[in-house]
């Protein structure tokens, strides 16, 4: 894939190398003022720093050089050294027409787990970021050229599934599961998602009022964990009810994960893994439980031994989570292992990376990557709330801007109403999840949100249906555009220096593992065609050539939006 920074920061380079100086990290940045330049390039005070000369002497050194190149329309110095430069329309003509936007295959392999739900609970709105970050991250990887697994890694082996079977064991103790001397196969009972999602609040809170009651679930969570025929039976047709349900719900976000595996995965290696961590004598003893020591030296703050096993034997969270490494790097060899979770888990990622890299079931050239994300908080800044204060579950979430949607829907639109409003609800959520910068938390406004103007997926989709629309008609019309002729005034220009910032957006996106960098490029993009689409009577224009160019960039606009979409899981609807 051709990159115009690349190309700038080539002839930056040439220039430099003919007036004998050398700058191994080349950087140009997009100007803020383009009453000097569209570009800028800012190395010369460290040229002058280690060249021991005067800076603006460099600076107009490289300038002489750069304007013989007819690449530039102005090349320009400003303050003590900064080297501005405005690009001709004819080198952005031939670049325009000979860019691509397609990334080579790469052989690394990015594993990523994200997701995170929760068995026979209830997706509440804190799951909307993990599968939103997660699976664009995915998306973006594989427009990157790199393979992926994702898995959701469910939570699926715990306490809160001990608390579910023992009160289905109240509740039905005539049930064959909790029969010991029965040895037959165990018949389908009526379980639904319905009853989960009922069974789960009320034995949790029971659990903290009744003592006894707490000790019954952990001992049918460790019945579970020991795989006793009936109770684990028991769980499957739990596990089979409630994945049908989170994969439902994932669907609608367009969140599609290549493994559903969870704790209980991870489980079948803890022995092995155990036995690994013994002879690497990394193991150590803190008052009857075992521990892995992950402190280093210069660590500004404590960081605690890992947990590995209670004082009574039992597993933690901490445990699974570096048998599922275990697990992925037996199985899978990825070469990075990305998480995305809420930040506030920092610190447990930081001892089991830390335990997997000291083990060596993680080798040093493998990465590991805790992408800790804000929460997303109600219109008023608390936290997302029903009006009777409990979590608001996800799908009343998704439900409730299905509806504003629908509310606001142009009432000519007749037909696949529901589908539309569907599609359009989760531009909505996805583009407002997405937009602020990963680690920072965020207020949900729905008015806001839903608005079709300003920094909306609505605004977004609208914009890029009407693209199609305006190349439906030219098509209609039989006029052809195949390359981009010319430049005609600062809207198209802007659009086309818009469009070369493509590559480097994604690429900046990757680094950061955050996805605000590509919804202010497509409001960005959006928000400039948008312009010149206003000062220009696009189909009508007598000129063949200036309506070829035009039609031309409103092409590639549309396909730009179409891959940056995507790549955020959202659909585009046929109409709206």
């Amino acid at each position: 894939m051709k990159k115009f920074y690349k190309i700038l920061e080539e002839k930056i380079n040439n220039a430099l190398t003919k007036s004998g100086y050398e700058d191994k990290n080349i950087v140009v940045t997009e100007s803020n003022r383009r009453d000097l330049g569209e570009y800028q390039y800012n190395g010369v005070m460290m040229l002058a720093k280690v060249n021991h000369k005067n800076p603006l002497d460099i600076a107009n050194e490289i300038v002489s050089v750069l304007k013989e190149d007819n690449f530039f329309a102005n090349i320009n110095v400003a303050g003590p050294g900064f080297i501005n430069m405005t690009i001709s329309n004819d080198a952005l003509v031939s670049f325009f027409n000979i860019k691509d936007y397609e990334y080579p295959q790469n052989d690394k392999l990015i594993f990523l787990d994200y997701g995170g739900a929760n068995v026979a609970k209830s997706l509440h709105v804190g799951h909307l970021r993990s599968a939103n970050i997660g699976e664009a991250l995915k998306r973006l990887c594989n427009y990157l050229g790199y393979k992926t697994i994702s898995d959701t890694h469910l939570g699926d082996w715990g306490r809160p599934l001990g608390l579910v079977i023992l009160e289905l064991s109240k509740r039905n103790p005539d049930w064959l599961f909790f029969n010991n001397d029965y040895d037959g196969e165990y018949p389908k009972v009526d379980i639904t998602n319905s009853l989960l999602e009922e069974v789960y609040p009320y034995a949790s809170n029971k659990a903290k009022l009744d003592e006894d009651y707490l000790k019954e679930a952990q001992d049918m969570t460790k019945r579970l964990q020991n795989k006793e025929k009936g109770i684990y039976a028991l769980w499957q047709q739990i596990m089979e009810v409630s994945k049908s349900d989170i994969k439902t719900i994932y669907d609608r976000l367009n969140t599609n994960f290549d493994l559903y595996k969870g704790e209980s995965d991870a489980e079948d290696y803890v022995p092995e893994m155990l036995e690994y961590l013994d002879k690497l004598n990394i193991v150590e003893e803190s008052e009857g439980a075992k521990v892995i020591s992950v402190s280093l030296e210069d660590d500004k703050l404590e960081i605690p031994p890992m947990l590995l096993l209670k004082t009574d034997g039992g597993l933690l969270y901490s445990t699974t989570e570096l048998a599922t490494i275990y697990d992925r790097m037996k199985n899978y060899h990825p070469n990075e292992i990305w998480y995305v979770t809420d930040k506030r888990q920092n610190l447990h990622f930081t001892q089991v990376f830390r335990a997997a890299y000291k083990s060596n079931i993680v080798s040093e050239d493998v990465k590991l990557v805790f992408a800790g994300f804000g929460t997303m908080n109600g219109s008023d800044g608390k936290p997302f709330k029903t009006r009777d204060g409990g979590v608001m579950r996800l799908t009343d979430l998704l439900n409730d801007v299905k509806n504003e949607c629908l509310k606001r829907l142009n009432p000519n639109i007749l037909e696949n109403r529901e589908e539309i409003a569907e599609q359009i609800a989760m531009a909505t959520i996805k583009y407002a999840d997405l937009l602020p910068a990963r680690e920072t938390d965020y207020n949900f406004d729905l008015d806001k949100f839903c608005d079709l103007e300003g920094k909306t997926g609505s605004f977004i989709l609208y914009s890029t249906i009407r693209m199609k629309s305006l190349l439906n008609k030219a098509k209609e019309s039989n006029v052809s555009y195949d390359s981009l002729k010319m430049i005609d005034n600062e809207y198209d220009k802007e659009v086309v220096l818009t469009l070369n910032n493509f590559d480097s957006i994604l690429e900046k996106a990757f680094n950061s593992k955050s996805l605000n960098d590509i919804t202010d490029y497509l409001y960005k993009l959006t928000t400039n065609y948008n312009r010149f689409y206003t000062e220009n009577r696009i189909l009508t224009e007598s000129n063949n050539d200036l309506r070829e160019s035009w039609l031309c960039l409103t092409k590639q606009v549309y396909e730009v939006n179409k891959i940056l979409l995507n790549i955020l899981a959202i659909d585009i609807p046929e109409k709206m």
